[in-house]
């Protein structure tokens, strides 16, 4: 924010007649004072520094003068710009982590990923902007990651960048092995591996329906079915449409087989197929029954494509979207202006001053 511009530009047509009345300054000084018959006695002597330094007395003037106009025209600097009034949605992510997004299926920089990393780096271009997004910088977002259990990771704020640092911590349920190998929790990693996305909608429109945000949102991305919660998604559907909010639905993947992380008998780690399935039917049942859409990601592009466009769709009202500070440079323009003009008249009227 370096802009620079004049409060009052109309002063800036002073500048013609100052230098119209500096040039013919210039060539009145140039005429002789006295006239001689002849100039050839002092032709010969040389020319001081004094005479030298006086020619530039009247551009001494002029740029005086012209320092002052432009001072006067009042030349400003920008110095920050800042938001007068800007009106966010609220909305809440939900994220599924169960262990069908293990899938190896979506890509990034070239690069074979799970579903799960692919969501959390289009998620993160989603709220800061970049790679085709604007970024939604007035809009309150919330996180809410579910596998068997939903989880309200992170309440709807502003501050994004304490969201993206809570988003880093969503992860895939992993075994944890005792010192003989054995899983020591079994039990709770069954049931992470589950889906409970009626579990998860409730807790969004739990954490929206106090929002005091004109639009309310829940985008929720899943590449499963329900297969566990005590809150049914229809239910959870009834309740976000009871309150005005809107639900967006994404099915990550497809139903069929898809590459999973294995480790082999030799203990390297390969990829292999597994069968996966998709509930779009009850994905679009949730979307339509409250106003949203539903979308379907099979890869990365197919994600930011989807995400792109409920950023198209879901838009901040803003009134007076920015007011610009500016820092007055007057003060170093009139200043040097005046100097200028007093000096030229004090050494006019002493060191070179000339008869008659």
């Amino acid at each position: 924010m370096n802009e620079l511009r004049f409060q009052d530009p109309l002063w800036l047509l002073l500048l013609i007649p100052v230098f119209v009345a500096g040039l013919r300054s210039i060539r009145r000084d140039r005429r002789p004072a006295v006239v001689f018959s002849s100039v050839e006695l002092v032709r010969g002597l040389p020319i001081t520094l004094a005479q030298r330094c006086r020619r530039f007395l009247p551009w001494l003037r002029i740029a005086g003068m012209a320092l002052i106009v432009v001072g006067l025209a009042r030349p400003q600097r920008g110095l920050a710009e800042f938001r007068i009034r800007a009106e966010g949605i609220a909305i809440e992510m939900c994220i599924d982590r169960s262990g069908s997004m293990k899938a190896m299926d979506f890509s990034l920089d070239g690069r074979q990923v799970n579903r799960l990393e692919a969501v959390k780096q289009v998620f993160r271009d989603f709220v800061t902007g970049g790679s085709g997004f604007a970024g939604r910088p007035d809009d309150q977002i919330g996180l809410v990651a579910f596998g068997g259990f939903a989880d309200a990771k992170c309440p709807l704020t502003l501050d994004h960048g304490t969201l993206l640092q809570v988003l880093d911590t969503v992860q895939i349920p992993e075994p944890v092995m005792d010192r003989q190998g054995r899983v020591i929790n079994e039990r709770i990693l069954q049931e992470e591996q589950a889906t409970a996305i009626g579990d998860a909608i409730a807790v969004a429109v739990d954490r929206l329906r106090n929002s005091e945000a004109k639009s309310r949102v829940i985008v929720l991305l899943s590449d499963g079915e329900n297969t566990a919660g005590e809150v049914t998604p229809e239910e959870a559907a009834e309740a976000a449409a009871a309150w005005g909010i809107r639900i967006y639905t994404i099915g990550a993947g497809s139903t069929g087989m898809a590459p999973f992380p294995m480790v082999d008998v030799f203990g390297r780690e390969v990829l292999q197929p597994q069968p996966v399935s998709l509930d779009e039917t009850t994905l679009k049942a949730l979307a339509g029954k409250t106003g949203g859409q539903y979308y379907s990601a099979r890869d990365t592009e197919g994600l930011r494509r989807v995400y792109e466009e409920i950023d198209r769709m879901e838009k901040t009202v803003t009134d007076g979207l920015l007011y610009s500070e500016y820092r007055e440079l007057f003060q170093a323009l009139l200043l040097p202006g005046l100097g200028c003009v007093v000096l030229e008249l004090v050494l006019s009227a002493t060191r070179f001053r000339t008869l008659p």
